[in-house]
């Protein structure tokens, strides 16, 4: 069972001390933008893809398939032939590293580096070596994944966009299905209001 709770944008790292070693939290930033403030029961739509999309099929599908359940879950029903809306679903992913040369200095843990008696063991946090004490060496690289899910929807009778919505999150791993789904879902908290500005949706899955 997923459980969600909120945290303000500036207390986001705050939150994620709150999880269990049985839980994970998925932290996503959200804004979202509306023009209504209530959508009909049962309300219809069908997926809009850019040309991009349509090129990418092997990865779009999936995407919309994760997209259609969420949808669903806040009212909204596909139906292609007769709908009242389209939704446009998209992912982004940039896979960065970070690197600090010379890490945060002088700390608690041994290994190498430069000592009072040359170069050889160095006392330095994070590192596992031998010898005396000195300044270490810097950490190894660490790689963050940075994904941003987005929908659209535009009502066909006017072709006004009518909600607009982002997620963003970042993790040590690329995102899955799990936590795409997730991503959606806090995308869509609310909807079809929109809270103004960026908030935080933090929600606990299991590990």
């Amino acid at each position: 069972m997923r459980r969600v709770f909120f945290a303000s944008f500036a207390l986001g790292a705050a939150a994620l001390l709150a999880g269990c070693s049985t839980t994970r939290t998925i932290d996503s930033d959200v804004q979202a933008f509306s023009t209504i403030a209530t959508v009909p029961a049962g309300a219809t739509y069908r997926f809009e893809r850019l040309p991009s999309q349509q090129a990418r099929f092997v990865e779009q599908a999936p995407l919309e398939a994760l997209a259609e359940r969420a949808l669903e879950r806040v009212g909204l029903r596909r139906d292609d032939a007769a709908a009242k809306y389209t939704v446009q679903v998209g992912l982004s992913a940039q896979r960065q590293v970070r690197y600090d040369p010379w890490g945060p200095g002088w700390g608690p843990g041994w290994g190498p580096g430069w000592g009072f008696g040359g170069w050889g063991g160095g006392y330095r946090r994070g590192y596992y070596g031998y010898g005396g004490y000195g300044w270490g060496g810097p950490f190894p690289d660490r790689v963050l994944y940075q994904q941003q899910v987005d929908l659209v929807m535009r009502d066909l009778s006017s072709g006004q966009i009518v909600y607009e919505t982002h997620a963003a999150h970042d993790s040590l791993r690329p995102a899955d299905a799990a936590v795409l789904s997730v991503m959606l879902d806090s995308a869509l908290y609310g909807f079809p209001k929109a809270t103004p500005g960026i908030r935080q949706v933090n929600v606990e899955i299991p590990r």
